[in-house]
C-alpha cells in the first residue's frame, strides 16, 4: 500500500515536534517573547506564581477566539487561584494587540515569531512554509515545574479543565 506522501510528513512532523515537548515534572522551558504591547517578559517573571501558558494556532479565528474568551471570561477564578495565563502564537506583535484589544483579554498574550518557544514546548508545526503553534496548553507550579501537559485541547471547555486542575 502507497503510504501519501503528505500524511507521512504530517506523522513525521508531529513526532519530531512531541520529541521536544515540555515534560511534566521538569522546568518549563524559559521564554523571553514581546507581548501585545511590545513589552518583554520571561518566564521568570511569573515565578512564584501558578502558571497557564496556552498555545494557539491564529489570533482571530474561531477555535483561537473560543479559547481565548474563555480564559477571560473565567479570568477571576483562574487568579482567585493565584494562577496567571499567558497565551503565545506566531502571530506578530500587532496582530496579537488587535486580537488582544477587539476581544478585551485580560492577560497578556506573547508572540513568538521565530517559533523558537513553540518549538521548545513541543508546539510549534510547519506546513510547507507556514508555521504555527499546535492548540496545546501547560500548567506551571510556582517553582517553573510542568505540572501537566493538556495535548488535546477543546477550546469550549479547556479553560474549566485547567480551573479544576
Amino acid at each position: 500500500m502507497k503510504f501519501p506522501t503528505s500524511a507521512f510528513l504530517f506523522f513525521a512532523i508531529s513526532l519530531a515536534a512531541s520529541a521536544h515537548a515540555a515534560t511534566v515534572g521538569e522546568p518549563a522551558p524559559d521564554f523571553e517573547l514581546s507581548d501585545q504591547y511590545g513589552e518583554t517578559h520571561a518566564l521568570g517573571d511569573f515565578r512564584g506564581k501558578w502558571l497557564v501558558v496556552f498555545f494557539y494556532p491564529k489570533a482571530d479565528t474561531p477555535g483561537c477566539t473560543t479559547e481565548a474568551c474563555n480564559f477571560r471570561d473565567n479570568i477571576y477564578a483562574i487568579r482567585g487561584a493565584g494562577a496567571e495565563v499567558v497565551g503565545i502564537s506566531v502571530d506578530s506583535v500587532e496582530d496579537q494587540k488587535k486580537f488582544s484589544e477587539k476581544y478585551k483579554l485580560p492577560f497578556t498574550i506573547l508572540s513568538d515569531t521565530g517559533g523558537r518557544t513553540c518549538d521548545d514546548y513541543g508546539v510549534l508545526r510547519s506546513f510547507g512554509t507556514m508555521e504555527v503553534a499546535n492548540r496545546e496548553s501547560f500548567l506551571v507550579n510556582p517553582e517553573g515545574i510542568v505540572v501537566k501537559h493538556y495535548e488535546s485541547v477543546n477550546p469550549e471547555t479547556h479553560t474549566q479543565a485547567v480551573i479544576a486542575d
